[in-house]
């Protein structure tokens, strides 16, 4: 059973380090953790009788619990404060609010750098991008592959935003590293394990959205997977699950973002694009995952959808993103969160104007 040694406020780094040694010696994985006060170091894998008692006597150590969870590093039990990841200078997690958007595949330098600079001025604070995109069709447009992450690489340095791309193979993950500065994992490749261990063993963000009849734990587990290979820079994402329903693609489980984040200290985002299926349905279900307290959305903007190559549908115009930006602003401070615009945080209060907000 894994453990967690909680270290006192007072522990030096000598004492931190001398812990992390010692559950080494005993055959167990560490994963410290530093805290706003204290640091925890999570010791997974099998352990003796005596184990526990053994790193209690530890200089700096104040107590060793026990993780009843299956997922270890996920859970509460072993951060209890909100993880806020760092990505480029935006903070992510906790207090904060950021919304992902831009097209749902690359299409062409035109159309990327256009929804770039729509989205950007509407508030959007990462820029999204599919350069492969796996379909339910083998027939279905698959993506542009090194090509469109090109295009996003040039994208985000021109527009000063951190992008996210999707990777859909352990294979790729070198050159979406390269080219990405967050990997997103489809819902589709949620419990793809090898892919999971893959990013897992890099140092950039990764965004798991959930499966399509996955559970909240399986969600959890699957975050776990990336965790336990080293990187602590998970975000995860309730994107709808199948139903009996018709009326949307999918039913968006606004009560997995309380759950989650009951469970987990790791940022909770939402994605109301694929959940509707539906560009019309968007703005009301983003604002629900706001208001129930998600860290975040992915929203997909195209400035022509009916021509997109890829769920043009479900797409938002980018004047209509407008409006929801502020929207989600409105709803965001009722429920005590701050909006991230332009990478910064919103500190005052600004006025809507058409192509992005003024002070």
């Amino acid at each position: 059973m894994d453990l967690i040694v909680v270290m006192k406020a007072s522990a030096t780094a000598d004492d931190v380090q001398r812990v992390v040694d010692r559950v080494a010696e005993l055959g167990l994985v560490p994963h410290p953790s530093k805290g706003e006060f204290r640091t925890i170091i999570g010791a997974i894998g099998e352990k003796s009788p005596e184990t526990q008692d053994q790193l209690e006597q530890l200089p700096g150590v104040d107590e060793v619990m026990v993780i009843t969870q299956p997922y270890k590093l996920a859970s509460r039990e072993f951060h209890e404060a909100d993880t806020i990841l760092d990505i480029k200078g935006i903070r992510v997690g906790g207090p904060h609010v950021n919304i992902i958007a831009g097209p749902c595949a690359i299409e062409s330098r035109e159309i990327l750098f256009e929804v770039g600079r729509a989205v950007k001025d509407a508030g959007a604070s990462i820029l999204r991008g599919g350069a492969f995109k796996p379909r339910s069709s083998p027939y279905s447009f698959q993506g542009r592959g090194r090509e469109g992450l090109e295009l996003l690489k040039e994208a985000g340095a021109e527009l000063e935003m951190p992008t996210i791309t999707e990777v859909v193979d352990p294979r790729d993950v070198e050159v979406v590293y390269e080219y990405a500065d967050m990997f997103q994992i489809g819902a589709r490749n949620m419990q793809n394990f090898n892919l999971l261990l893959e990013v897992g063993k890099t140092d950039k963000p990764v965004f798991i959205k959930r499966g399509l009849a996955a559970t909240i734990s399986d969600l959890l587990m699957s975050a776990e997977y990336v965790l336990s290979q080293g990187n602590h820079r998970v975000i995860m994402c309730e994107r709808g699950i199948r139903t009996f329903s018709e009326e949307v693609r999918f039913t968006l489980d606004i009560s997995a973002v309380p759950v989650l984040q009951e469970r987990s200290h790791l940022p909770v985002f939402i994605d109301p694009s694929h959940a509707a299926g539906k560009r019309d349905l968007v703005p009301a279900l983003a604002l629900a995952g706001i208001a129930a307290g998600a860290a975040g959305a992915i929203v997909e903007v195209h400035s022509c959808p009916d021509r997109a190559l890829c769920d043009g549908p479900q797409a938002v115009l980018p004047g209509n993103f407008v409006t929801l930006m502020q929207q989600i602003r409105q709803v965001a401070e009722i429920v005590g969160h701050r909006v991230t615009l332009w990478g910064r945080e919103e500190t005052q209060p600004r006025r809507p104007v058409t192509g992005g907000w003024a002070t």
